[in-house]
């Protein structure tokens, strides 16, 4: 028997496979995956199958496609409770551990988030993007562009182009990698007043939810990114890492070696025990908020263009991005 806590995307495949009425094929699987907030193609659902088929988890039925066997069912059950208690924060950590970008040599992985949107509101978006990393609300100017018939496990629905942006989370990742421990605690809504950071106006905990926090907040429609950006006041998505106290003058001369990568978007690091813009700081911690990459689709949003926006999504090679 497997491990009660499987990998996540093994779950999602096997839930979406529960849910079906009749045996479901791998490029359908693909499709109710995307919708769900995974990017990943019909080949790598393939390969995903043919783990579950060899742990007795689904059963295969021709080219019909496959079924959940009584041993999955019960698997998926047990899988899901933890499932509920975090699995963001699991997930996000895992991101955090596989961020290896080296800030001396300029290479590696960086976490991004992925959104896609109609072909024929692209140059519009493009150009509000562009907008939003002239304005400093993005944490990285580069983006990836993945076409729908890319050679990528990022999986781009029919007429839809992708957009990869650089993840706020990096930063956690470029923390760890040099040896600072790093708590991610919160992702919230940050008022801006007269282009002055004020207070933090609402927060989600990363740690109590299964749904990330950023996506809450651009699902409740929350932000205000394009008032900031032409007028100075207004709110935008901005969460909170939190690293030991005696880490910090470390952690300064990381980020400032990171903006010579063009990352960038750490406000300021906290004083110990003290709270940030409102937000709570554990005992012998400071905190660091960040403006997150995802205000640039934000701002798109507000614009009246619909995306569907995946945030801290997968892990890609820096130097394949390209600044808007």
């Amino acid at each position: 028997m497997t491990e009660p806590q499987i990998e996540r995307k093994l779950i999602e495949i096997m839930r979406i496979i529960n849910e079906s009425d009749k045996p479901i094929g791998a490029r359908n699987i693909a499709d109710e995956l995307n919708n769900r907030g995974y990017g990943i193609g019909e080949r790598a659902v393939r390969y995903h199958l043919r783990i579950l088929d060899e742990r007795g988890f689904t059963k295969k039925y021709g080219y019909a496609g496959r079924t959940i066997t009584e041993m999955g069912r019960k698997e998926l059950d047990d899988a899901l409770i933890g499932d509920r208690l975090g699995f963001v924060i699991t997930r996000i950590e895992k991101l955090i551990y596989n961020t290896n970008y080296d800030l001396k040599s300029k290479e590696g992985d960086v976490i991004i988030n992925f959104s896609y949107l109609d072909k024929d509101d692209f140059d519009d978006a493009v150009a509000i993007m562009k907008y939003a990393a002239e304005s400093g609300m993005v944490i990285s100017p580069r983006v990836k562009i993945f076409e729908e018939d890319s050679d990528s496990d990022i999986y781009v629905p029919p007429d839809k182009i992708g957009i990869a942006t650089v993840c706020s989370i990096t930063f956690d990742g470029l923390l760890l990698k040099y040896g600072i421990p790093v708590k991610t605690s919160y992702g919230g809504i940050l008022q801006i007043e007269n282009q002055e950071n004020v207070k933090f106006l609402d927060l989600i905990s990363y740690s109590g939810t299964s749904i990330d926090p950023i996506k809450i907040f651009l699902n409740r429609h929350s932000t205000s990114v394009l008032e900031v950006m032409e007028k100075g006041t207004g709110k935008v998505l901005s969460n909170i890492r939190q690293i030991p106290a005696s880490a910090c003058e470390k952690a300064n001369e990381i980020l400032k070696l990171a903006e010579e990568s063009d990352i960038s978007g750490a406000i300021i690091i906290g004083e110990a025990s003290e709270e940030v813009f409102g937000a709570p700081v554990d005992i012998g911690r400071s905190g660091i908020p960040v403006i997150v990459g995802i205000n640039a689709i934000a701002a798109v949003e507000e614009a009246g263009i619909e995306v569907v926006t995946h945030p801290v999504s997968t892990v890609l090679k820096y130097n394949t991005m390209s600044a808007l």
